[in-house]
């Protein structure tokens, strides 16, 4: 409560309204899927590793990719963000059926 009314304090003393002072960053578009496995590690097969590397580096440094199976149930996830919608979508389906695929001949 009491940092609230000192940042409140602050903002009135600098005449800065709140909206613009704690607009800090503008959030990036953001895509999870999930990939259903049987059984095996699809994360340890090569074309899975080699999908992962290629999305990565079509996203240079506009975005992430986190690629990585769930601790409770037979999924992997895969997330990615950046600035381009289309491409994160492209991206994530693009990994999702990599690992789907080499799932299903594991």
């Amino acid at each position: 409560m009491l940092a609230a009314l000192q940042v409140l304090a602050v903002l009135k003393e600098k005449g800065v309204k709140a909206s613009e002072a704690l607009k800090c960053f503008e959030p990036a578009p953001q895509i999870l899927k999930n990939v259903r496995y049987q059984t095996g590690k699809p994360m340890e097969l090569p074309e899975v590793i080699s999908a992962i590397k290629t999305a990565e580096a079509q996203l240079g440094t506009s975005g992430r990719l986190l690629v990585r199976p769930s601790g409770t149930e037979p999924l992997i996830r895969v997330m990615a963000e950046g600035d381009n919608q289309n491409l994160i979508e492209d991206i994530v389906d693009g990994v999702c059926e990599v690992i789907a695929k080499a799932a299903q001949t594991a």
